[in-house]
Parts: structure tokens; C-alpha cells; sequence
């Protein structure tokens, strides 16, 4: 048995690996900047990947690391700079395998404002000569709960990309795959996603479908859309982001359909529907 360790342990994604690891054969550790914020019966580490030390440290004795790729997308190469830390902390420690999650066709090209951060930290994993699981995590079905709420609420959902579609992962579904990775350490690089790609349009009508409520597509070009969400409030990286999200999607780069979550646990993965019928009846 091995001793795997999953960073960012008290984000929603860590807990739900941890979840799906309460009945692991591994010991496994908890990490997060913050022990404290831990509700977990696994024994918990600090690791800051803003103070390298730390992270050396979490990961000693650990023969498996899920980096769960930070929330650091404020000041441009925060995040590239954390992730590296971790890397090098690693292969510090003595580190025999990483899995970690990235972004749908990471490469050069990619139009996500952050594809970068995950295309540099994968570079970076490869040249460490450790072995490594990258996990490329499509939009989380939970996502759409940022936006959909409002479209209920006026009956208009603001897209720039009416006609793209996205391979949406249950964001428990993403977790058990990580944890399957954690606990296997298959190598190499998979796409992790959802049984379906779907459009925007599609999106509406389920919720339609769930609460009666009619919603209305509104199209818009990207600087409509990145302007509307600036006047709402977004800080302008956020904004800029998420209009680069829409661009992407227009381009593909969402829309590939993978079996992933199935081979590496053996279950298919929920519907968009499963979750937003269980979202919007909450």
C-alpha cells in the first residue's frame, strides 16, 4: 500500500477526493494551507504553495501527490509560480508519482485566458522526470449554477458562444476520477468529462424542463459579454476570463467527449441533467 497525499484538501473538489478515498486501502493524508479548516477522520499536513518549505515538508514519506491546481488567477504567474513549487517540492521529497488537473487541450492555441498556467505546469511535471497522471478536468455542471439562477430569475441567458458545446464533468465525478488516479497511478494524459457535449441551448431547456420557467438565449459578441459582466460588478480578470471561456467554446475546445471517468472508476458519469434536476430541486 502507498501513501497518497491530496493537496487542497479543504477546496470543494478536495473534499469530494477525500470522500471518494474514505475507503481506500492507502493512507492518506489531508493538506490544505489551513489544517484547521480540515473536517476529515485522515491525518492532515500543512502545504502553503506560497511558502515552498511547507510543501517540501507535506510531502515527505508521501509516495503519491494529487496537485489540484490553485485559485491564484488574480496576478498573472501566481499560479505557474505555485504549481512549480509543488513540482520541485516533489521531486524534493522523494515523490514517485503525481496526478494532477489540468484544463481540456492545455496547448498553445488554447483561447482560456489560464490555459497557460496548466500547459506550463504540465511542461513541468514531464521535465521533472517523475511519473504523472494529468487529468484535463472539462467545466464543472456546478458551474452553471453562476449563471443560471439569474437567467431564471429574468428569463435571459447571455452567451457569445450560442452554438458551442461543452463536455460537462460532475465536479464528484472529476474527484472520483482523481481519486481512481491517486489510487492506481495509471500514466499519462486524459480528458475528463461528462457522457455529453452540450449547448448552451440545451443547457436552458433542461432547467426550463426542471422549473417551467422559460429562458431566452440572448446572443452577444465577446466584448458585449465581457462588458456586461464588468458593468455587473466582476473584477475585470474574471470578466476577461470568462469571455475567453466563451471563445474556446466557440472554437471546440471544450467539446471532446471522453469515457475516462468510466475506465478509471468504473462508473459512468452523471448527466447534466442528474445534476442540475438535483441542483434546482434543492
Amino acid at each position: 500500500m502507498s501513501t497518497i497525499l491530496v493537496t487542497g484538501a479543504s477546496g470543494q473538489l478536495g473534499q469530494l477526493v477525500l470522500k471518494a478515498l474514505e475507503d481506500s486501502p492507502h493512507t492518506v493524508i489531508a493538506a490544505s494551507r489551513d489544517p484547521s479548516k480540515l473536517n476529515t477522520p485522515f491525518a492532515t499536513r500543512t502545504a502553503d504553495f506560497d511558502q515552498p518549505d511547507t510543501l517540501v515538508a507535506a510531502f515527505t514519506g508521501v509516495d503519491r501527490v494529487l496537485i489540484i491546481s490553485t485559485d491564484a488567477l488574480a496576478v498573472p504567474g501566481q499560479r505557474l509560480k505555485q504549481h512549480t513549487a509543488a513540482i520541485d517540492a516533489a521531486r524534493a521529497a522523494g515523490v514517485q508519482h503525481i496526478v494532477y488537473t489540468s484544463l481540456p487541450n492545455a496547448e498553445p492555441g488554447n483561447k482560456i485566458t489560464f490555459a497557460p498556467d496548466h500547459y506550463g505546469t504540465e511542461q513541468a511535471i514531464k521535465a521533472s522526470g517523475i511519473a504523472h497522471t494529468i487529468l484535463r478536468n472539462n467545466w464543472y455542471i456546478e458551474n452553471l449554477m453562476m449563471s443560471l439562477p439569474h437567467a431564471l430569475e429574468t428569463g435571459q441567458f447571455y452567451t457569445s458562444a450560442p452554438e458551442g458545446r461543452v463536455a460537462y464533468v460532475a465536479r464528484e465525478d472529476a474527484a472520483r476520477a482523481a481519486a481512481a488516479a491517486l489510487s492506481d497511478a495509471p500514466g499519462g494524459t486524459v480528458t475528463v468529462t461528462g457522457p455529453e457535449a452540450l449547448t448552451y441551448g440545451d443547457v436552458v431547456a433542461i432547467a426550463n424542463e426542471l422549473t417551467g420557467k422559460p429562458i431566452s438565449l440572448i446572443p452577444l459578441t465577446d466584448e458585449q459579454f465581457g462588458g456586461g459582466l464588468k458593468a455587473a460588478g466582476l473584477p475585470d480578470f474574471v470578466a476577461d476570463m470568462l469571455t475567453s471561456a466563451e471563445a474556446a467554446i466557440r472554437a471546440g475546445q471544450l467539446d471532446g467527449v471522453t469515457d475516462t471517468v468510466k475506465t478509471l472508476t468504473g462508473q459512468a458519469p452523471k448527466t447534466v441533467h442528474e445534476v442540475l434536476t438535483a441542483l434546482l430541486k434543492a
